[in-house]
């Protein structure tokens, strides 16, 4: 799936075609709701982690979904991770073997019941909040500082799988980026008793990019976010190029950017986007090495702990 986020969806407030789609929007909500009435859930003998989102990709599930793993790890429990069996989530899938076992299916509860049977005692689920199919004993909601819920509407009026009210069904709340107070108080109107944590990425291979110049590339949900953390950081970011979630990169794609390594550029990409290059374009990029820093770490792998 090559999927590119239509600009007007991070627009605040109105546009012509947040008016003209709102319609299908409604019907989403309609056929949302009525899936979500006709759907019986089903309680594990075992905690069920949700890490999801309402903002359609580039919220941080996966690398949070990964923080997680690591906590329940260190607990003593045996963790695995769930995730939808699409073959165009190949990339985030790599990720997440990298440190645990990952069961695919395409139906979740069938993934769940396959990782009690071979003996892992937490499930957590990356992506799987609009699964009303399964029961979860703590769900988190990721956002990014950068989007928050764009411009509001459901789908394709705008980037929301569900409504901004869904965050009651959640007992947690992670932030990627800056502070933000006014959203804080919008989530605590709806729900008072949430926790609301922040998180930022480090890079872990900086020193790789100092005082090098860098064409960087990325295939994801929000890729400014990527662009941005570089510059951040001091990454002599000379050029930028955009491409859809879950791109997959084709020879043609390989010859446009390796000319642009001929021209003294370093290419880098993200994680996510290197588990998508076969092996000859692997040995020509570099990607930006990440890790995911939480604050107030102790009180939220407490709060980690107190759900198992």
């Amino acid at each position: 799936m090559n999927f590119k986020k239509p600009k007007f969806w991070d627009h605040s407030g109105l546009s012509f075609w947040s008016i003209i789609l709102y319609p299908f929007s409604l019907l989403f909500l309609v056929t949302s709701l009525v899936i979500r009435l006709l759907k019986t859930q089903k309680k594990f003998p075992i905690p069920v982690i949700c890490v999801g989102n309402i903002y359609l990709g580039g919220t941080g599930k996966t690398p949070l979904a990964l923080e997680i793993f690591k906590i329940v790890k260190s607990s003593g429990k045996n963790p695995g991770f769930i995730k939808k069996g699409y073959d165009y989530l190949y990339d985030e899938i790599q990720m997440l073997e990298k440190i645990g076992k990952t069961y695919l299916n395409k139906n979740r509860k069938e993934a769940i019941s396959e990782l009690i049977s071979l003996k892992h005692d937490v499930a957590i689920l990356d992506d799987g909040f609009q699964d009303f199919s399964i029961k979860k004993d703590f769900s988190i909601l990721c956002f990014n500082s950068n989007q928050l819920i764009g411009n509001g509407f459901l789908i394709p009026s705008g980037p929301l799988r569900q409504t901004f009210q869904s965050i009651k069904q959640a007992e947690c709340v992670v932030i990627n980026g800056t502070k933000n107070l006014e959203f804080e108080d919008k989530i605590k109107k709806i729900n008072e008793n949430i926790k609301i944590f922040y998180s930022k990425y480090k890079i872990k291979n900086l020193d790789k990019f100092k005082n090098k110049k860098v064409l960087a590339f990325a295939g994801i949900g929000n890729p400014s976010n990527f662009f941005e953390l570089l510059k951040k950081n001091n990454i002599n970011v000379k050029e930028t190029i955009s491409y859809p979630d879950h791109y997959n990169y084709s020879e043609e794609d390989y010859g446009f950017l390796i000319k642009k390594k001929e021209q003294d550029v370093l290419l880098a990409t993200t994680e996510k986007d290197y588990c998508r290059l076969n092996e000859k374009m692997k040995n020509s990029f570099d990607y930006i090495d990440v890790e995911l820093e939480i604050d107030n770490k102790n009180e939220f792998i407490n709060l980690i702990n107190s759900k198992l």
